[in-house]
């Protein structure tokens, strides 16, 4: 169950997270990505297309080629990604699916939704890629294998 993010989302950060553990500069294959992520690589290159696209991923064809990071870790953040790949739809739209919520007209839970999306945005503006994946390489949080 995906209570946030869709798949394609959270496939969409576990890659870029993936490739910011990597040195500097070196080339993940998506061969690479999918078997480590257990990622379907034909949908994993639809990700990776949009995001090269949008300039947080670079690519590169050939035997040595594959991708890496298209701007600084650092000045990256968990919603760019998102953004990337039309993850922000819930800062748009009500929880319940009512076309015309708004603070104004609001549904029966408009202003409890409105704290808990103004705390998912915080979250994902709040640290930079290049801090998630220091924070992923300490021992109390989950890793990524083979960085």
């Amino acid at each position: 169950m995906h209570l946030l993010f869709s798949r394609r989302c959270e496939y969409a950060l576990q890659a870029v997270l993936y490739v910011a553990l990597k040195p500097d500069g070196s080339w993940t294959s998506i061969r690479e990505l999918a078997k480590v992520l257990k990622i379907p690589s034909h949908f994993l290159a639809k990700i990776l297309r949009d995001l090269t696209r949008r300039g947080l991923l670079s690519s590169q064809k050939g035997p040595r080629g594959g991708f890496r990071l298209g701007m600084q870790a650092s000045d990256m953040t968990p919603a760019h990604i998102v953004e990337a790949v039309g993850g922000l739809e819930f800062t748009r739209t009500c929880v319940l699916g009512f076309s015309e919520c708004s603070a104004d007209n609001p549904c029966a839970v408009h202003h409890q939704w409105e704290k808990l999306r103004d705390g998912i945005h915080e979250m994902l503006v709040s640290k930079s890629i290049a801090q998630l994946a220091r924070d992923m390489r300490r021992p109390e949080y989950r890793s990524l294998t083979h960085c």
